[in-house]
């Protein structure tokens, strides 16, 4: 995931886990990414690629202050690069406020998908994503929805799942289906333990992290914008209902396809639930690559692509170890969860929960994460099963 353009964006989201990048990696507001940088990450991307198809994600902060002259030359150089054969997609993630025509006019043009954040309606969406004013969000952002489906540009929808929306799950579908347009959500739960901002999960001290029998400890060590375990997994079940009611084989929600396809054999859409990590890298504005952009800390950071090139930084021992650790450090309890093959322990930020019966930490969402396996299982498995005998289409 390319940040041309750091961590600096036009919004003061209250549960950014971006934002703080800004002070502990010492970025000026006007933070973006060189064109000597831009072009070698596109030229060694490209090299870098043995198959035909080729991915470029773009990410934030937020992207488009970088205008669209940036991303014109984006295109420009991956023409310029690409070999014979190559076909390049290009995605971009953005709040959607700065939209307008030209924006979607050039997204229809040059073929971008486009993720778009909205957490629901104005009660839900407002609560934490504001701008630098204080000003709420939404209108501007259902009008970039209209204009994407305007124009025809393909686009999904990204919701964190916080405290302030998590017992909504039934009305934050039927938002994002019926007024928003979504065929894509992706759900992304909101975790910010004490001391992120500054440290990864893997530095902080044995004796400040709560343990999982002290609820009150375990309340206290995460912000207010934390979804609660039980929440997490009220929401889930609630938003996989109505999907199963409603959007089966038309909407695609990332967490349930994924643990259908777990079940079918196939690897994890996402990587919090895939067996290991280490796939999803950040290339920051200067150069700088980032073994993960959840794990964007001084201890993570793998070189620079103006002096090492990238498809060496992406196989270097230290990154290898990074995605190995998922699984070499479950927890013993995660090791006999009947839904260990679904889960992997979730993300490694997320591990900074004491269990008493080893080292290694649980997830602070393991008991959400359980309740809802325990109750979409039996339709999971009769989808799997389904798909299992559905013919092969002819080629």
């Amino acid at each position: 995931m390319a940040k041309p353009i750091g961590s600096t964006c036009n919004l003061r989201c209250s549960y950014c886990y971006y934002l703080p990048k800004e002070q502990l990696l010492a970025q000026k507001r006007a933070t973006r990414m060189s064109p000597q940088v831009l072009e070698q990450y596109i030229r060694q991307t490209l090299d870098g690629q043995p198959g035909p198809d080729v991915g470029f994600s773009w990410q934030g902060g937020e992207p488009t202050l970088l205008g669209l002259d940036f991303f014109r030359q984006v295109v420009a150089l991956q023409n310029r690069w690409r070999r014979p054969g190559q076909r390049i997609h290009n995605d971009l993630q953005t709040n959607g406020t700065l939209l307008d025509e030209a924006w979607c006019d050039f997204f229809a043009r040059h073929d971008f998908l486009l993720g778009l954040s909205i957490d629901g309606p104005a009660a839900l969406h407002d609560a934490c994503r504001v701008d630098r004013r204080g000003r709420a969000t939404l209108k501007r952002v259902l009008t970039a929805a209209h204009m994407l489906r305007q124009y025809q540009v393909p686009f999904s929808t990204l919701s964190v799942i916080s405290r302030h929306n998590a017992d909504a799950g039934a009305t934050l579908y039927d938002f994002l289906t019926q007024e928003v347009g979504s065929h894509t959500i992706q759900l992304i739960p909101c975790v910010e333990a004490a001391g992120f901002a500054h440290t990864a999960p893997q530095y902080w001290p044995q004796d400040s992290r709560p343990r999982a029998d002290d609820a009150r400890a375990l309340r206290a060590f995460v912000s207010a914008d934390t979804v609660l375990p039980g929440q997490w997994g009220d929401f889930l079940c609630a938003f996989f209902d109505r999907w199963l009611q409603q959007g089966l084989g038309r909407v695609m929600v990332n967490l349930f396809e994924s643990a259908v396809l777990q079940r079918l054999g196939y690897p994890a859409l996402v990587c919090s639930s895939a067996e290991r990590c280490g796939d999803a890298l950040a290339l920051e504005h200067d150069g700088s690559l980032y073994a993960c952009d959840h794990y964007v800390y001084p201890e993570y950071r793998l070189g620079n692509i103006t002096q090492q090139p990238l498809a060496q930084l992406v196989q270097e021992q230290r990154q290898q170890d990074f995605g190995k650790a998922k699984r070499e450090h479950l927890a013993p309890d995660c090791l006999r969860c009947p839904w260990l093959p679904l889960c992997w322990g979730e993300c490694p930020r997320n591990r900074f929960v004491r269990s008493a019966d080893g080292p290694n930490h649980l997830n602070y969402l393991c008991p959400g994460i359980r309740q809802f396996f325990k109750h979409a299982m039996p339709a999971l498995e009769a989808i799997a099963a389904r798909l299992a005998r559905a013919p092969t289409p002819r080629r």
